[in-house]
This record gives C-alpha cells, sequence and structure tokens, in this order.
C-alpha cells in the first residue's frame, strides 16, 4: 500500500490519503489524474484495470483501489 500512496502523492502531495474517502465524488482526482494513475498501477503491480472497474467507488479512496489492485493480481 505505501507504493500506492507514492502514486497518489505524486498526482496531489497535499492530500491525506488515508483518511480521505471522497478522491472522485469530491473532485480531488480529476479524469486526466485517473488515466495517469491506472497507468502507473499497471506500471508498478503489472496489473490492468479495464473498463468496467473504471467506477467511482473503485478510486474514491487509496483504500478502495488498494483492495482493487489486490483483487487484480489474485485474478491473475
Amino acid at each position: 500500500m505505501d507504493e500506492l500512496i507514492s502514486i497518489l502523492k505524486e498526482i496531489h502531495p497535499d492530500v491525506d490519503y488515508s483518511t480521505a474517502t471522497n478522491l472522485v465524488d469530491g473532485k480531488i482526482l480529476d479524469s486526466f489524474d485517473i488515466i495517469s494513475l491506472v497507468a502507473e498501477i499497471a506500471d508498478t503491480f503489472d496489473v490492468v484495470i479495464s473498463a468496467e472497474y473504471m467506477i467511482p467507488e473503485n478510486f474514491n479512496s487509496a483504500e478502495a483501489l488498494w483492495n482493487l489492485i489486490r483483487k487484480l493480481q489474485d485474478d491473475d
């Protein structure tokens, strides 16, 4: 999870990702941020986040995103 937090901090260093639960709904992350994030996650964690997983619930918090990454790794 520390690697994920590092990736997120590169995008918006001023956000407390340990407590934020509205990254998309609160417009902290925009569509460009999400595309950058998905690319970094693919490179770092060797997973592909397909369109079906590109929903706000999966990107609203670091924890939700981490759970998605773990699920995709387990599916491989």
